[in-house]
């Protein structure tokens, strides 16, 4: 029969036959771990790579034909130059002849076997001998005639050779060279210009001569569709082209009178012909550029006829009546778009340049009264021109600075409709019709009331525009007023009391009443000033600004409220700053800075500005024990502080998350800080010691009860007064120590805190944490 196991012993075989597997397994894998360790890894040979070429085929081709033709062209000018003396006059042109001939016949063949490269390298072989067969002609049997003419009458000629060597070439071949057509362009740049220095003629005639070779150049680019006869000629007509123009232009510049300029203005419209065939003819990638350069060299010709009989003042506006002039094609549909765009751009530059000629006088007018406060009331200007050329002089030619501007600023609001670019060019005209108003009182030497009036006037009209730009440009213009309203007394008054009603209208934004506070607070000073009071007198007068503006904060939300409030902060510290030199008043201003503040902290969202009302009253209090030059500040420090303290106990009992540096701290600062500065004066040592036993008690309390206001209150103060003490003995001790002992004491200390800077900061984090869970 067949045992069949039970439970518990079938479990124990199964466990002991996976046992034994284990045991093989691990046997087998450390088996072939050796195995492994013993095989030697064999690495794959890289497979054998050809060697890559490092020149192609045809480029090895064109550089041996290219060294070819250059190497034959030197034989060639060194036969022509040394050895041409040892023939005969009939042996020197049967050998140039033959030579030339040949240079110029082997190409057919060449180009008939598809041989283009090595045809391209004897065709410029035969161009060069030409050149050598004209020089040999003028050598042999010219010797005579003018260089220079035949130069040009040479050239001439083999511009027109090599032309039609080009271009019968296809004809007789079916193929063409490359070479011969460029070449015949780049020879055919010479004539007019050696031309027109052979017969001595001036700068005008060689001007003349380079635009009308640019102009055959643009006809011959316009014609010639692409390759590189084009690309020959549209070079020719830029380089030239910019050459005598520019030569043109200088001519003008220089011109004495209109006969003198006529001429140069007459070749400069022929290189805006040029520039325009070039901007007009289509399939130009340039067109937009080319319209640009035909409209600024129109606007040079057109303005320069004129000018010598205008004066310098007049230039500008002249040469800006013709840029604007360039707008009127631009809504003729027929002219191509480049075309006037190109001329819209040149009409651009060349008002651009115009408020740049414009700016010298803006700077002037807006610089000038920096000055003005080292001359306060010295009396009134001659007229608005000497009211802002005190320290700057007016530049010269500036006449028409404010027409300049008012007609670009005109033509930026006519001209410009497209939505993306309306409102920058209304910005900017707004900003060009300021600088023209701002300038126009000094380029009309108006009054020096009248000026002022325009100012302010300009000033009041800017602000009631309820933008930013024309706001900020107010604020500007109230500055230059209100520095040149410092001339005399009741212009001073006049104007900072106009700016402060007119910047108060418009108080619901931030920049009024900031402007507001600060013309008040001027008004206030000036004031006070043309009443003779002196400028700690001034200050509780100008503490209603800081009352009106912490009024005003109020009423208002945002940044208005803020900015209300800084500026109400900083007429404060004009205040404090006009009450220093008088200690009374100075207590007095602190305490009415106080109370404002106290005002402020009425409101819930500005409690914490309590704090300041209490320092601001504890500092007066201070002031005035000052003032009375009480030497025992204790009888009136520590009767306010200990009801302070125990105000500050009660309130902790009551509410024990109330910070330590809330209930105690004003009650310790007005308690320990008075006797502190009375200490340091103090020759005894009563006070320092008995200040010292008050602060040591203050700062164990603190660490007691694990409270930061009196911990680092009274451990400043103690470590002060300690300080306090052993300063005499520091002193001693620093005269008696030899010049090396502190430097070599501080590299000892800096050595000591660099070996334990680790454990120093593990320190002072063990602090930081330990303050941190204090209240």
């Amino acid at each position: 029969m067949t045992h069949i196991p039970s439970p518990a012993e079938e479990l124990r075989l199964v466990d002991a036959e996976l046992y034994r597997l284990d045991a093989r397994r691990a046997q087998l894998l450390a088996r072939r771990g050796w195995l492994l360790s013993q095989l030697k890894p064999v690495r794959p040979l890289p497979a054998a790579v050809p060697p890559r070429p490092e020149a192609t085929g045809p480029g090895v081709q064109n550089v041996l034909l290219v060294l070819g033709g250059v190497l034959l062209t030197l034989a060639a000018a060194a036969f022509t130059l040394v050895s041409w003396g040892h023939l005969g006059i009939i042996g020197r042109a049967v050998v140039l002849g033959a030579v030339t001939g040949a240079a110029l016949a082997v190409p057919v063949p060449l180009l008939k076997r598809g041989l283009r490269s090595t045809a391209e390298s004897v065709a410029g072989l035969g161009l060069a001998l030409t050149v050598l067969d004209a020089y040999a002609l003028y050598a042999a049997a010219l010797t005579e005639a003018d260089a220079t003419g035949y130069a040009a009458g040479a050239t001439a000629v083999l511009a027109v050779v090599w032309a039609a060597y080009g271009l019968l070439l296809p004809r007789v071949t079916g193929r063409p060279l490359l070479l011969p057509v460029p070449a015949a362009v780049g020879v055919a740049q010479l004539p007019m210009v050696l031309l027109a220095v052979a017969v001595g003629a001036d700068a005008s005639g060689i001007a003349a001569a380079l635009l009308v070779t640019a102009a055959a150049d643009t006809a011959l680019a316009l014609r010639a569709v692409s390759g590189p006869a084009r690309i020959a000629a549209v070079a020719g007509a830029y380089g030239l082209g910019g050459w005598g123009a520019l030569t043109a232009g200088g001519l003008v510049w220089t011109a004495a009178g209109p006969g003198a300029a006529a001429p140069a203005a007459g070749l400069l419209l022929l290189a805006t012909g040029i520039a325009l065939a070039g901007a007009w003819a289509p399939h130009t990638g340039t067109a937009r550029g080319n319209a640009t350069v035909a409209g600024l060299l129109a606007v040079a010709a057109l303005g320069a006829v004129p000018r010598p009989v205008v004066s310098d003042g007049w230039v500008v506006p002249v040469h800006l009546a013709w840029g604007i002039a360039l707008l009127a094609p631009l809504g003729v549909a027929r002219i191509p778009e480049a075309v006037r765009r190109g001329l819209g751009r040149a009409s651009g530059v060349v008002q651009a340049l115009a408020v740049v000629a414009a700016l010298p006088a803006v700077a002037v007018a807006l610089l000038g009264p920096l000055g003005a406060p080292l001359r306060v009331w010295s009396g009134v200007p001659g007229d608005a021109r000497a009211a802002v050329t005190a320290d700057l002089p007016w530049p010269p030619a500036s006449g028409t600075a404010a027409l300049v501007l008012a007609a670009v600023a005109a033509v930026l609001v006519s001209a410009v409709r497209e939505p993306l670019w309306r409102p920058r060019a209304l910005d900017t005209a707004t900003v060009l019709v300021w600088a023209a108003v701002l300038v126009l009182p000094p380029v009309l030497r108006l009054p020096y009331t009248a000026a002022l009036a325009v100012l302010v006037l300009t000033a009041a009209a800017l602000a009631a525009w309820k933008r930013p730009l024309p706001m900020v440009l107010a604020l500007v213009t109230s500055v230059v007023a209100g520095l040149l309203s410092l001339a005399t007394e009741p212009a001073t008054l006049t104007v900072f009391a106009l700016f402060t009603a007119v910047f108060a209208v418009g108080a619901r934004r931030p920049l009024p009443v900031a402007a507001t506070a600060a013309y008040a607070t001027a008004l206030l000073c000036a004031t006070g000033a043309a009443l003779d009071w002196q400028p700690s007198h001034l200050a509780p007068l100008v503490l209603l600004v800081p009352v009106a503006a912490a009024l005003w904060a109020a009423r208002t939300a945002g940044a208005t409220r803020v900015t209300a409030e800084v500026s109400g902060g900083v007429a404060a510290l004009v205040a404090v700053g006009l009450a220093v030199p008088d200690a009374p008043v100075l207590a007095l201003v602190l305490a009415l800075t106080g109370v404002i503040v106290a005002g402020t902290a009425v409101r819930p969202d500005r409690r914490p500005a309590g704090r300041v009302a209490a320092a601001l009253f504890v500092l007066a209090a201070w002031v005035r024990l000052a003032a009375w030059e009480v030497s025992v500040p204790e009888a009136y420090a520590l009767p306010v502080a200990v009801p302070a303290l125990v105000v500050g106990v009660l309130r902790r009992r009551r509410d024990p998350r109330t910070s330590s540096w809330t209930a105690y701290g004003p009650a310790l600062a007005a308690g320990l800080l008075p006797s502190l500065v009375a200490a340091w004066g103090d020759a005894h040592w009563q006070r320092p010691l008995l200040l010292g036993a008050g602060a040591l008690l203050v700062t164990l309390s603190g660490a007691r009860h694990h409270l930061r206001a009196p911990l680092l209150l009274g451990g400043s103060v103690l470590a002060l007064v300690a300080l306090h003490e052993l300063a005499p003995y520091l002193v001693q001790v620093a005269g008696a120590l030899p010049r090396w002992a502190p430097p070599a004491l501080a590299g000892l200390l800096l050595l000591a805190l660099g070996a334990t800077y680790e454990q120093r900061l593990r320190d002072v984090r063990r602090v930081r944490e330990t303050l941190g869970r204090m209240n």
